[in-house]
């Protein structure tokens, strides 16, 4: 082969392989519509392998009359590149709610063909959730200081006047001091769990096997409130440790899948709840008491097949005091997201009926300098250690 020609293979690979090592969807769209290329991006957001792409025309994976369609023409046709944000590309194959930004260009080397690149908007929007739930966080922090002293210690008292009242009272009188003990001593729990919000207390945190602690809470749920619903694991098990205080990420998951238990419990047999490991090179974010921005490649997710989440609490679905449940207090997610945050990362919920997904972002730890520094955030998965999927 000469050394022209293997320059040119050479180049190909190299090209294929930067394509691929984007986290954005990008397509080559021929000028009958036909999907030429894609990368592995591309194939995750559709759900579709490269080889099936290669088969479809775009008509096909995105919604009637979509303006991704007009993009094209509309570059085609001035030959230069154009961006669009905010697009709906929501499909029955790709999900209901997938908003993207666009950005269209042609393909100088071939006229008429067309490079597409999606940008999924959810990157963004978890920045934005992310700093709500901090922002919320801190004022439960300060509501917790306040209950604690303004109102634990007068309930004290008027636990112990009660009975007080009790020993002297009749039978019927027993009965309504007995209530005013077991209503003090509902607040008082109530109270106790909002001082969790106010434990500043720096936390050990160390390399922890994330799937050591799902396998561990799946185990705590099929011996109690989840015994009779149908558990299955999608797990990467090449990940590297996360960076983390195990009983707090013992915490978050037994949260989050008690809640999942919930939503299916209508279901009887056919629920069911999913728990997956990945690892997502990509997304960064500026956290407390770092000064570059943090990696978090480690996502985590607890998917459920119940009802999905009113679409009206979505946006404050972390904020404490919200809940669907009657009896719920609302403090649940709230702590999660204070956890997830306390350790640098993000928690969002992506929910539509009978598609639940819970998705927590981590760091990882690095044996070098815990983490951001030695392989790198984004390593490949070759260099990344492994992790075993029990």
């Amino acid at each position: 082969m000469s050394s022209a020609a293997e320059s040119r293979r050479t180049a190909h690979t190299d090209g294929d392989a930067i394509l691929n090592a984007l986290p954005n969807p990008v397509m080559l769209v021929a000028p009958d519509g036909k999907i030429v290329d894609a990368n592995m991006a591309a194939e995750s957001f559709f759900e579709i392998s490269t080889q099936l792409l290669r088969r479809q025309s775009l008509t096909e994976l995105v919604p009637f009359g979509s303006p991704l369609l007009a993009l094209i023409d509309q570059v085609r046709d001035s030959g230069s590149p154009v961006n669009e944000y905010k697009v709906d590309l929501g499909t029955p194959r790709i999900g209901a709610d997938r908003q993207v930004d666009l950005h269209v260009a042609p393909f100088a080397e071939r006229p008429g063909y067309i490079v597409v690149m999606l940008q999924e908007r959810t990157i963004a929007d978890k920045m934005d959730r992310q700093l709500t739930h901090r922002s919320a966080a801190r004022s439960v922090i300060a509501l917790a200081a306040m209950l604690a002293h303004e109102i634990k210690n007068p309930l004290s008292g008027i636990r112990g006047a009660a009975q007080l009242l009790e020993q002297a009272a009749s039978s019927e009188d027993r009965m309504l001091t007995r209530l005013i003990c077991d209503e003090a001593d509902r607040i008082v729990t109530l109270v106790d769990r909002m001082e969790v919000f106010g434990d500043e207390r720096p936390v050990a945190r160390g390399p922890v096997n994330i799937h050591s602690v799902l396998d561990h809470v799946k185990r705590l749920a099929q011996s109690g409130f989840a015994r009779n619903i149908k558990f299955t694991s999608d797990y990467d098990p090449s990940l590297p440790p996360v960076l983390a205080n195990q009983d707090q990420l013992i915490q978050v998951f037994l949260n989050l899948v008690k809640n999942a238990a919930e939503a299916v419990v209508d279901l009887g047999t056919d629920g069911e709840i999913q728990l997956t490991t990945a690892f997502r090179p990509g997304v960064r974010l500026s956290v407390p008491g770092k000064k570059s921005r943090v990696s978090l490649p480690l996502e985590f997710c607890v998917k459920d097949n119940g009802p999905g989440v009113p679409e009206d609490l979505l946006p404050n679905l972390f904020d404490p005091f919200v809940t669907t449940k009657p009896s719920g207090s609302g403090l649940g997610l709230a702590l999660v997201a204070k956890i997830v945050g306390d350790h640098g990362g993000i928690i969002e919920c992506e929910s539509q009926p009978r598609k639940t997904t819970f998705r927590v972002l981590l760091p990882m730890y690095n044996t070098a300098k815990n983490y951001n520094q030695g392989l790198g955030d984004d390593a490949p998965a070759s260099s990344r250690g492994t992790q075993d999927a029990r």
